[in-house]
């Protein structure tokens, strides 16, 4: 029987005392990189905020939120806050 982890909810603040050292792979849902096109989307049209759920260096961390810019190795979050997409589990909308 497979255990599933529930996230631990934080605030987008508390983001940057978070560490990311971890270069452990991590299942990601296989439609992240569009999940995380719609998010960016919704964010900038609608102010939208989704629920972000991710993985650092001390478990599995969910924070709801607006997404307002994303490249190749980071998203960028409301309040100039950036989460590694490699530590990216799922976007919820």
């Amino acid at each position: 029987m497979q255990v599933i982890m529930k996230p631990e909810l934080i605030e987008k603040e508390m983001i940057s005392s978070l560490t990311f050292r971890s270069t452990e792979k991590i299942k990601q849902h296989p439609e992240l990189l569009k999940q995380i096109e719609n998010a960016t989307l919704l964010g900038n049209a609608y102010h939208s905020k989704v629920s972000i759920i991710f993985m650092d260096d001390d478990g599995l961390k969910r924070v709801d939120t607006t997404i307002w810019a994303s490249g190749s190795k980071y998203i960028c979050l409301k309040g100039g806050v950036w989460i590694p997409i490699s530590r990216l589990v799922e976007i919820k909308i």
